[in-house]
């Protein structure tokens, strides 16, 4: 697999890290790229006392995830990308794989969202979720015992805004799969794989 992004979007709470364990398996050398993974990095390394604040460090984030996919872009390697991307990033998206002359294919993870907005929180309130999601103010090493105390939990109003306003359920940049993830279960990763493995080649 050569010149090729998989582009893994659509909804939050969606299995996008589950498929994309399944992808590794028989791609085990392909690089994953997460903005949400930076997210985290920069929020460890400098901390934020307020929303603006946070708002501001998210122009770090990209900044060095654009960066991040030109230097595997350079070298012409196939790499996965993990987020509920929208019509924000599509711009830059379509830009690099015109000027790298990349081959593009979404698998868009959409579903029912009462199910996924139950499945989102239940995410947010486990301690293994990285606290910084959660709040306006956040420091490394902060810790909160009681997720449901958060100041920036997502409302099931705010996941529909952000999934049907934003666009997370209507994205899409070169070849299309989309996949109704409500029962995460009845998901056929295998198929999907095959599918991603189908359009690489052709």
């Amino acid at each position: 697999m050569k010149k090729v992004m998989v582009l893994l979007a659509g909804y939050p709470a969606t299995g996008k890290s589950t498929f994309c364990g399944e992808l590794l398996k028989r791609h085990p050398d392909l690089p994953v790229i997460a903005p949400d993974d930076i997210k985290e990095q920069v929020w460890d390394e400098f901390g934020f006392d307020s929303l603006q604040e946070k708002d501001e460090l998210e122009k770090l984030v990209w900044k060095r995830y654009y960066s991040e996919l030109r230097h595997l872009m350079s070298d012409g390697k196939a790499f996965v990308t993990d987020y509920p991307f929208s019509d924000k990033q599509r711009p830059t998206l379509v830009k690099l794989v015109a000027e790298y002359g990349y081959r593009a294919i979404t698998v868009r993870f959409v579903g029912d969202l009462d199910v996924i907005y139950k499945r989102s929180l239940a995410r947010d309130l486990s301690q293994s979720r990285h606290l910084g999601h959660l709040m306006n103010h956040y420091h490394k090493g902060d810790v909160l015992a009681d997720r449901s105390k958060a100041d920036a939990l997502v409302t099931r109003q705010l996941l529909e805004e952000r999934c049907v306003t934003k666009g997370y359920g209507t994205f899409v940049l070169g070849d299309l799969i989309e996949v109704d993830a409500t029962n995460i279960d009845d998901v056929d990763e295998e198929a999907i794989v095959d599918r991603v493995d189908e359009l690489a080649r052709s």
